[in-house]
């Protein structure tokens, strides 16, 4: 299934019926009175969150959701029908903007969580509403009023605990499959994850999500490559483990890696840049203990972080455990 994160929809809800103008007439009785009936109240429109869709492809191509019309009063004080209303749903993380004002109207971050995008027109009032002692035969009524109009977008951003990001091929993929059981696909070439995915680690009873995005690599703030466009992902995220190829087999060097990465972070989000980031040294197997220290050193003392750092090798499952388990305190599941 594709990932589709972002779509803009047209909702309109019913309008009210409108009222009847009748008046009661039956063999032998000459002033039988007004006997108009209200029309129905139009069908609403309601946005309903749910766990088990994770993605707007639903509503990539139904664009416009038209609630009921209430049906127009009937004689013999018969009230017209209420319109039908429409339930839409979407997956947990879906942000409700009005697409005209940019005003977030709601934030649908729990599951069966439902809100009224567009109400439906009040229904109008038959002659009989009118009927009083000055005035024994009303030829009054009311129409109905309009259902409300609005064109929306929806915005899909992930609900996860913990958010990896790095360069392409650092082992982010290849980290959350291990920690997790995602199915991510890994590969030896650049952004084989090409949507986000998340994985939920089970570790000594305590749970929690992680989301892998695309790889982010220069210049990714000015659109190029694919990481910039879901870093909106890792907004949720209360950690994020930015995972650094410690022996690179490209040429680069791992501290300008990470510079690209967390300055392409602050271009995009200076309150993503903010958040707790910890470093994650993974291969850690290619290197031999005195030239690993030797490197975390000199990038710790070149990059002044003051942020925790973690060494680890997903491949050989080293240092995976101590990962989890600092994330399961800091996160105080």
């Amino acid at each position: 299934m594709k990932f589709i994160d972002q779509t803009i929809i047209q909702v309109i809800a019913g309008n009210g019926g409108n009222g009847c103008i009748s008046f009661r007439r039956e063999k032998y009785i000459p002033k039988g009175g007004p006997d108009g009936g209200d029309g129905g109240d139009g069908g609403n429109i309601w946005i309903k969150s749910n766990r088990n869709l994770n993605t707007l492809i639903d509503l990539r191509f139904k664009k416009i959701f038209q609630a009921q019309n209430g049906q127009d009063g009937l004689s013999k004080n018969c009230s017209g029908k209420k319109g039908r209303s429409i339930v839409i749903e979407v997956p947990i993380g879906t942000k409700i903007i009005n697409y005209e004002t940019r005003e977030i109207i709601s934030d649908l971050i729990q599951h069966n969580q439902k809100i009224l995008l567009a109400k439906g027109g009040w229904h109008g009032l038959g002659n009989a509403r009118f009927k009083s002692s000055t005035n024994r035969t009303p030829r009054k009524r009311t129409l109905g009023t309009t259902g409300e109009k609005l064109n929306l977008q929806l915005e899909l951003i992930l609900i996860a605990d913990v958010g990896t990001l790095g360069m392409p091929n650092a082992g982010k993929s290849t980290l959350v499959t291990i920690m997790s059981g995602a199915k991510t696909k890994i590969a030896s070439y650049p952004f084989t994850t090409l949507n986000p995915v998340l994985g939920s680690v089970l570790y000594n009873t305590k749970k929690f999500i992680i989301a892998d995005i695309p790889g982010i690599i220069k210049n990714a703030s000015q659109g190029i490559g694919l990481g910039i466009h879901f870093l909106k992902h890792l907004e949720r995220c209360k950690i994020l483990l930015h995972i650094v190829d410690i022996a690179p087999t490209n040429g680069s060097n791992p501290i300008d890696n990470i510079k690209i990465v967390m300055n392409e972070l602050k271009k995009y989000n200076i309150n993503l840049y903010q958040k707790p980031i910890w470093l994650v040294f993974n291969k850690i197997d290619l290197l031999n203990k005195i030239d690993l220290m030797k490197m975390v050193n000199e990038i710790i003392s070149i990059l002044k972080t003051k942020e925790r750092y973690y060494l680890i090798s997903s491949i050989k499952k080293i240092g995976i455990k101590a990962l989890c388990y600092a994330i399961i305190q800091d996160l105080k599941i």
